[in-house]
C-alpha cells in the first residue's frame, strides 16, 4: 500500500544526504569500503520566521537553504569518501579529477543561480528579439513561449553534457539509488536491497523535475502578463527586469505543485510531472547494490521514529 513521505534527498560523491521531518543524515562510502554517517545540524530558517513556511513564500527559501547545504554536503562527502585526497598529475593538459568534480559541482550551483536570478532570462529574450527580425512583430504575443523553449533547451543541454562525465554518471547512479528507496519506503516494503532493486528511478518530488517545472510555470506566467500589460515585451531590459522579480512567484508555484505531485497519482498530477519525470532519464542512472545500501543506511536515519514504531507494530 502506497504512503506518502516528505522525505528527500540529494546525490552526494559516493554518498547520498536524506532529508526527513526531523533529521538530515549522509551516508557515504569511504576509501575502506564502510559506510559513515553523519548527521548534517540544521534548523531551517521558517522555525524562526513562522512566514517564510507560509505557501507560495517557502518555495524560493527551501530553494536556497537546500543549494547552501547541499553545497555543504557535496564538500564533506569529497572529503569522507576520499575524491579529495586524490592527487593525479595532471596529463595532456587534463585537470586532476578533484579540480574537474569541483569544477562541474561549482558550474552546476551558478547556473541554478542564474536560472533564478538572470541567464536564463535576458538570454531569451535576447535570442527572441533576434527572431522577432526576422518574422516580424506578429510574434511578439508568443514570446514566452519561445522565452521558454530556450531556457529549456540549455537547461537539458547542460545537464546531457554534464552526464557524459564519468564521475558525474556514478553521483546520478546515486541519484537513481536516492529515488528507488524512497520509492520502496512509500510503497510500504521492507528498506532491502532485494525489495530497492526493481523500484522505479523516476520520482516526481525530484530537484530536476522542480527545475523543469519552474520553466513551464514562467511559461504560463508570463503569458499571463503579456496579455494583461503587452507593451511590457517591447523593452527587453524592462521585461528581463520584472521576470527576475516574479522568480520568487514562479518558485513558489512550482514548489506547490511538486509537493502536490508527490502526495497524489491521479492524471492530472502525473501530467504536470511528466516533462520532469522524463528529463530525469538523464540526471539518473540505474545503481549497483552497493549504491543502494547507501540509500538504505540514509534512509533509516531519517525515518521518524513514530513511523518506525507503527510499522513494527504492524508487523507483530
Amino acid at each position: 500500500m502506497s504512503k506518502y513521505t516528505s522525505i528527500g534527498g540529494q546525490a552526494l560523491i559516493e554518498g547520498i544526504m536524506m532529508r526527513g521531518p526531523k533529521r538530515t543524515v549522509m551516508a557515504v562510502r569511504t576509501k575502506e569500503g564502510e559506510i559513515d554517517i553523519t548527521e548534517m545540524s540544521y534548523t531551517p530558517i521558517k522555525e524562526k520566521y513562522k512566514i517564510l513556511g507560509w505557501p507560495l513564500i517557502r518555495g524560493a527559501v527551501n530553494l536556497v537553504e537546500s543549494m547552501i547545504q547541499g553545497y555543504k554536503a557535496i564538500e564533506l562527502s569529497a572529503e569522507k569518501s576520499g575524491f579529495a585526497d586524490e592527487d593525479e598529475p595532471q596529463q595532456d593538459g587534463k585537470e586532476s579529477k578533484p579540480v574537474a568534480i569541483g569544477a562541474v559541482m561549482i558550474v552546476a550551483a551558478v547556473l541554478a543561480v542564474f536560472l533564478s536570478v538572470g541567464l536564463f532570462m535576458y538570454l531569451p529574450a535576447l535570442a527572441f528579439d533576434g527572431i522577432v527580425l526576422l518574422a516580424g512583430e506578429q510574434i511578439l504575443p508568443y514570446a514566452p513561449i519561445f522565452e521558454g523553449l530556450i531556457r529549456l533547451i540549455i537547461l537539458i543541454g547542460y545537464m546531457f553534457a554534464v552526464s557524459l562525465m564519468k564521475d558525474i554518471k556514478r553521483v546520478f547512479q546515486y541519484h537513481g539509488a536516492e529515488h528507488k528507496t524512497i520509492f520502496c519506503f512509500e510503497n510500504g516494503k521492507e528498506l532491502t536491497v532485494e525489495n530497492v532493486r526493481p523500484e522505479k528511478r523516476f520520482h516526481p518530488r525530484c530537484g530536476t523535475s522542480f527545475l523543469v517545472l519552474m520553466v513551464l510555470v514562467s511559461i504560463i506566467v508570463s503569458a499571463a502578463i503579456i496579455v494583461i500589460f503587452p507593451s511590457l515585451r517591447e523593452n527587453t531590459i524592462l521585461w528581463t527586469s520584472i521576470k527576475i522579480l516574479l522568480v520568487p512567484v514562479i518558485c513558489g508555484i512550482g514548489y506547490e505543485l511538486i509537493k502536490i505531485c508527490g502526495r497524489y497519482d491521479n492524471l492530472l498530477t502525473r501530467i504536470i510531472s511528466a516533462p520532469g519525470v522524463w528529463v530525469q532519464r538523464i540526471t539518473t542512472r540505474e545503481p549497483d547494490d552497493d549504491m543502494i545500501e547507501i540509500a538504505i543506511a540514509a534512509m533509516k536515519e531519517v525515518i521518524p521514529q513514530e513511523v518506525k514504531e507503527n510499522e513494527e507494530s504492524d508487523n507483530l
